[in-house]
């Protein structure tokens, strides 16, 4: 496991904002690293107040990915205006989660994995066409939904797949979101003592289900560019995340 997956790649924001990050410094199979500065991802960065405007605009972010529903942006609003040039909503076209879908005696790791298939099932074109936004931007981006756990986990994991990092490394990015949680969780009981606690597969996210996540979609389409080319992602748009994506070697 690289070095860069650690709990000190979360950034602290004085805004009610836990789970932002930047992706780079992960190892690629080519001997490379991710770049730092490129792709962030975050959770829903509606509550970005100006006390953060300064320490937000270091990053350099240009370019806003939201993949939340319509009714999301309508409820809760978008990222402010002043903090980015190029703001983009591709909600990825999966179901509302039911709770009843849920079983204890299933667990955790076989619910968000039906719901990630759902999504890469039914959701194949929007994927597809963040993940050309991202391959195609000029600007350092970041990627977020309402948690930035499962949408935004979901795209991030095959955007680091296509870019040559191990699974290992991308399900512990992954897993990285449950500190991200666990931040969120206990300025909840500072500030929302009697909002009700969060279901257990809203509060976890267990690396094994992103190592599995990927190894079945290969086995179900072959392979992450192949299940990308077969929803609309270009071929050249892989090479241009590539090279987006991965530090230049010597």
């Amino acid at each position: 496991m690289s070095e860069a997956v650690g709990s000190s790649r979360l950034v602290d924001f004085a805004s009610p904002l836990f789970n932002f990050r930047d992706v780079g410094g992960l190892a690629t199979t080519d001997g490379s690293r991710v770049r730092h500065g490129v792709l962030f991802r975050s959770d829903t960065l509606t509550a970005l107040g100006e006390a953060d405007r300064d320490a937000f605009a270091a990053f350099g972010i240009r370019t806003v990915i939201d993949l939340r529903h319509p009714v999301e942006l309508e409820r809760f609003g978008r990222a402010p205006d002043w903090c980015c040039e190029q703001w983009h909503n591709v909600p990825l076209n999966n179901p509302v989660w039911r709770a009843e879908d849920y079983s204890a005696e299933a667990g955790v790791v076989a619910f968000l994995l039906a719901r990630y298939h759902e999504t890469a099932e039914l959701a194949a074109a929007d994927i597809a066409r963040a993940i050309e936004l991202i391959a195609t931007g000029q600007a350092p981006t970041v990627v977020h939904c309402w948690g930035g756990r499962d949408r935004t986990g979901v795209v991030i994991a095959l955007v680091l797949e296509l870019a040559g990092v191990s699974d290992a490394d991308i399900a512990a990015d992954y897993e990285l979101t449950e500190q991200g949680m666990a931040r969120y969780l206990a300025w909840q009981r500072r500030n929302k003592p009697d909002k009700e606690p969060l279901q257990p597969y809203l509060a976890s996210t267990p690396a094994e289900v992103m190592r599995r996540f990927l190894v079945e979609l290969r086995e179900r389409h072959g392979s992450v560019a192949a299940y990308l080319t077969g929803a609309g992602l270009p071929e050249e748009s892989i090479a241009a995340l590539r090279s987006r994506l991965r530090e230049q070697r010597p």
